[in-house]
């Protein structure tokens, strides 16, 4: 881990594909099929989660929705204590920036492409812990999708 971090080599991991992919024709026990993303993230590595399947036949059932991903990636890496769930959102945003050297272009900043997603949650928390839809897709600032946010009716809302 000391070399690989003194190499500032970036690492990426396929959850769904891998998990999928990777031991399927071992008896048990099967193997993750994933590398060490918990290990990595814990020694300061640079590590992100991506999905390189959509609708093939590799991974028939790869979508792009990288919210799924994320969730799918913290449980089978175990990467579930409070302070990882606060910093799991890096792992499909910040990290990956820095995977593809975006660092100069990323974030939201005067002068900078505005490239972003609106999420329908009010804390990083909550938009993993609820698996938080996307509300607007936003390319060079110009929206990709939008979509009008949820409305939950409980009864006892109707019952007032």
């Amino acid at each position: 881990m000391k070399l690989l971090k003194k190499a500032e080599i970036n690492f990426i991991s396929c959850p769904t594909e891998n998990i999928y992919l990777q031991g399927r024709q071992d008896t048990y026990p099967k193997r993750r099929g994933l590398i060490r993303v918990k290990e990595l993230n814990d020694a300061g590595i640079n590590v992100c989660f991506a999905q390189d399947s959509m609708s093939d036949p590799w991974y028939p059932l790869g979508n792009g929705n990288m919210m799924m991903i994320l969730d799918h990636g913290i449980h089978i890496c175990q990467m579930m204590s409070f302070q990882e769930i606060d910093h799991a959102l890096d792992l499909i945003t910040v990290n990956g920036a820095k995977t593809m050297h975006l660092q100069d272009f990323y974030r939201i900043e005067e002068g900078k492409p505005a490239n972003f997603v609106v999420i329908n949650a009010k804390s990083e928390f909550e938009a993993i812990c609820a698996r938080a839809g996307i509300l607007a897709s936003v390319r060079n600032g110009e929206f990709l999708l939008q979509k009008e946010p949820e409305v939950l009716h409980t009864e006892l809302e109707i019952l007032k």
